[in-house]
């Protein structure tokens, strides 16, 4: 994974504990790079426009979430990746590496497609497979999420449907999200789908808790929308808690009402979620994230400003907005707020540590490799590494053969026009007739190599 947030001459003991290292990185950030990690913005697979780009570099939003589908492929995305990745600069977010999130569930809901991905079946397909052989598959297709650039993945769904009500589950069941129809059945084989995913370092993320199962509308379109059914003690709990121990470090809190936990707030907004029963019940120390609040039609009442407050007023960490226009409110709001309310501020420090600690672990706050356009034995290195290969610092055969079969061209031992070729098609660079590295190349490589380190 990606790693940076160490400042030149800046030293850093390499046994410090992400919660060292993260308190190092939150000491040396302005209140506004601070503030900009409590967001994640969404900008288009396909290319991200000047309102995702502005959100990172001018209000130094620290995490992005891919929308949209792409059938295009690995290339694009890899591409993509790296241009966010240089967005997140000294100035923007303090050097601290972005984030980057898709919703790779599978079925209806896999925004990577195309060469480089395999076509992923429901998740009420996939849990009716052999533990086995859902960690195989979940294994390849973590590792191809991995090597596209994305680092984390806004699945597994971990909300329980009954078989009868499926149909009339308009967020889950309609669209066969849930891995079965028991909380049993959910709790082992979501958890099996999360463990193979994230063997090759992908983030997962829980969600949406405290469970979508009980409710007919979908929050993201229909307002109002509340489980009448869910107490802070119902079985549908046992999925997330199962998600949680199995290595979520990401959990995704529902925007609707639940009448029987706190008829009063949707569970974004809501303090006794997740404060209490998050933070408390589970004792849930990683980051929390709040389903879409840019776009939603649940939260539509709240002005945009409200929205972001009151979620990590409630005790969130990451504010997820699809919609990137909404950020400059968003931000706004909550800067005001911290400016104005100790006990805010006090949330807001709080939710930052908890952030950068998970990045920590993750090695996004460890020295990132150099993005030069030269082709030295650091660089070296850190390819061997990508490979899982000796990390000898020179380009021998061994190396060759190994990014050659990671790039998909003949496995010869020999670094030609026909091998630079394919790693180009592999980063979407144009061909340009190089016959071995040039500057060009290299920097490709090295920007690439930023986000999987």
């Amino acid at each position: 994974m990606p790693g940076t947030a160490v400042a030149p001459g800046t030293a850093v003991a390499l046994s410090a504990t992400p919660a060292q290292l993260a308190a190092t990185v939150y000491a040396r950030m302005t209140t506004a790079q601070r503030i900009g990690q409590l967001f994640m913005v969404g900008g288009p697979v396909t290319g991200l426009g000047s309102a995702t780009t502005s959100a990172i570099s001018t209000y130094h939003v620290g995490n992005l979430v891919l929308t949209g589908r792409t059938t295009s492929g690995a290339p694009p995305v890899r591409y993509l990746a790296g241009q966010a990745d240089n967005l997140a600069t000294a100035t923007a977010t303090g050097g601290v590496p972005l984030f980057i999130a898709a919703d790779q569930e599978g079925g209806y809901v896999q925004v990577l497609q195309g060469t480089g991905f395999s076509r992923m079946p429901t998740a009420l397909t996939q849990g009716t497979w052999a533990d086995t052989t859902l960690t195989a598959y979940a294994t390849s297709w973590g590792a191809q999420v991995m090597r596209s650039g994305v680092d984390v993945d806004l699945a597994p769904v971990m909300d329980t449907v009954s078989q009868a009500f499926a149909p009339y589950n308009k967020p889950i069941g309609y669209y066969q999200r849930e891995y079965g129809y028991t909380q049993a059945v959910v709790a082992d084989k979501g958890t099996t789908f999360l463990r193979g995913m994230q063997a090759y370092g992908l983030a997962m993320t829980a969600k949406h808790f405290p469970g979508l199962g009980r409710v007919a509308g979908n929050t993201d379109t229909t307002a109002g929308v509340t489980d009448t059914v869910t107490t802070r003690t119902s079985a549908d709990i046992a999925p997330f808690r199962a998600a949680l121990g199995a290595g979520a470090h990401l959990l995704m809190v529902s925007s609707a009402y639940y009448s029987r936990i706190d008829p009063y707030h949707p569970a974004a907004f809501s303090s006794t979620v997740i404060r209490g029963m998050v933070r408390g019940d589970l004792g849930f120390t990683g980051i929390v994230v709040s389903d879409d609040l840019g776009n939603a039609r649940q939260v539509a009442a709240w002005s945009l400003g409200a929205r972001a407050v009151d979620f990590i007023g409630a005790g969130g960490d990451v504010v997820l907005t699809v919609n990137p226009y909404t950020i400059p409110a968003m931000v706004s709001a909550v800067t005001a707020r911290a400016a104005t309310d100790a006990v805010f501020r006090g949330w807001v420090q709080s939710a930052v540590m908890r952030v950068l600690t998970v990045k920590a672990q993750y090695g996004l706050l460890a020295p990132r490799l150099p993005v030069t356009g030269y082709f030295g034995p650091l660089t070296k290195t850190a390819l061997q590494r990508w490979l899982g290969i000796a990390q000898t610092g020179v380009f021998d055969a061994t190396t060759i053969r190994a990014l050659q079969a990671r790039t998909g061209t003949p496995v010869t031992g020999v670094w030609d026009a026909r091998s630079v070729a394919a790693l180009q098609t592999y980063l979407w660079l144009y061909h340009d007739g190089a016959t071995t590295w040039n500057a060009r190349t290299v920097a490709g490589l090295q920007r690439y190599l930023v986000t999987q380190l």
